[in-house]
């Protein structure tokens, strides 16, 4: 069994979603029971990664592969913190065989710098410039 993946490098900014492609390829007799799964984690030490949070379909159950055969598996994949992130595939055999594991995607995320957020700015506008309204409204009445 082998596993290949693609691309290998991959440049992006947190919040952006990316695809990586593993193909793998059954070199050995007939196989089923096969169990691909993505892994995510830091590169660099003091950088927490929780897995789940960057794909919520890391673990397939593959069908059967003749010899020879080639299955090829898209796996979106959220950019969640920045810095060096790297993600392999893994594929389990069963009968205690060694898993087949695939190179490793570096993946460099940058910080995405924004002013607005996930749409908070309108809020942080409006709230206060109610405020600021309300009070003038109270004041002119009082007048």
């Amino acid at each position: 069994m082998t596993v290949h993946v693609t691309p290998l490098q991959i440049d992006t900014k947190i919040g952006h979603r990316v695809s990586i492609v593993s193909t793998i390829v059954n070199d050995g007799p007939r196989a089923s029971g096969l169990i691909a799964h993505l892994n995510v984690l830091s590169v660099r030490p003091g950088v927490y990664v929780d897995p789940e949070d960057w794909s919520s379909h890391r673990t397939r159950y593959l069908r059967p592969l003749r010899a020879g055969e080639r299955l090829v598996l898209a796996w979106p994949v959220s950019s969640v913190n920045r810095g060096s992130i790297g993600i392999y595939v893994t594929v389990l055999r069963p009968g205690g065989k060694a898993p087949a594991t695939s190179p490793v995607v570096r993946l460099e995320v940058a910080d995405r710098r924004t002013l607005d957020s996930g749409g908070i700015l309108p809020l942080a506008l409006a709230v206060p410039g109610a405020l600021a309204l309300l009070a003038l409204v109270v004041r002119l009445r009082r007048q």
